[in-house]
């Protein structure tokens, strides 16, 4: 396991030899949600032995209309936020989206995440890595991955190195998304941990209601292709009701299906690790 992980605090069960997670609700909707998912998260990565990360924004900014789900407010959200990381034990991950924010997510969040359309922002990405907290930037829908090579340098150049890459799909045409699973091994060379997000690649982005769809049926076609390239992490968005979701239910996986995805990966990663 990359060196790195080892600076985010509580991510247990890092000498297993799999893969570790990021996944959470896609934001903050109610503290029901929140510690429904993360109980079931944590018992499930406890038993198979997967280090785990719970993920949640804290505010949306990146929404299709005015109308659309933000948030429940910053200060009640990101307590939300910290209340699973204490009661759980498990370190957490949150968006951040102008450099105000760092420091305050800091304060509640063990992992700052860059957002897709974000990631060129070199003040964002200054401000993140000068909290020294571990930085999780997802490539653009738009770069090819080696240009990750300038993202990840601005924060290491400001005195970061404990960054982590996800891919989330590249734009094809106007509503689609494609994986180019090169991508994970491209990315992998330039020396961090590469995390595939799962649910947020099978989007589609741009339809005519305003509203993100998705293809959820495919979210196991691309975890077991991404495990098998040997991906260092997942990164999956799941709810206990998708279709009730304030964000992304088209493209989530249903909690009940969590522990059965993560069993059969684990079996694609301990057979590769018998090569």
């Amino acid at each position: 396991m990359n060196p790195i992980l080892n600076h985010i605090p509580n991510l247990k069960h890092l000498g297993s030899g799999m893969f570790f997670v990021m996944a959470g609700p896609c934001v903050v909707e109610n503290e029901e949600v929140m510690m429904r998912v993360a109980e079931k998260a944590c018992a499930v990565t406890d038993a198979l032995k997967i280090p785990y990360i719970f993920k949640a924004s804290y505010r949306k900014a990146n929404r299709s209309r005015l109308d659309s789900f933000c948030g429940i407010g910053d200060e009640k959200a990101l307590k939300l936020l910290d209340k699973v990381r204490r009661e759980f034990g498990v370190p957490t991950v949150t968006d951040i989206h102008n450099p105000e924010e760092a420091a305050i997510a800091a304060q509640y969040a063990d992992v700052l995440q860059i957002p897709a359309f974000l990631c060129r922002q070199t003040d964002l990405l200054v401000a993140a890595a000068k909290t020294g907290k571990v930085v999780n930037i997802k490539k653009g829908q738009f770069l090819a991955p080696e240009a990750m090579a300038f993202a990840a340098g601005k924060v290491h150049d400001a005195g970061n190195p404990n960054i982590l890459l996800t891919d989330r799909g590249t734009t094809f045409g106007y509503h689609d998304l494609i994986v180019d699973m090169r991508s994970i091994p491209t990315m992998q060379a330039l020396g961090y941990p590469v995390v595939m997000d799962i649910t947020h690649s099978l989007q589609q982005p741009n339809t005519t209601s305003g509203v993100t769809g998705g293809l959820p049926s495919m979210i196991e076609t691309i975890a077991r292709a991404s495990v098998a390239v040997g991906t260092d992490g997942l990164f999956i968005e799941t709810h206990p009701n998708p279709a009730e979701a304030k964000s992304d239910g088209a493209n989530m996986l249903p909690l009940d299906r969590f522990e059965g995805l993560l069993t059969r990966l684990c079996r694609i990663r301990e057979t590769i690790n018998a090569f």
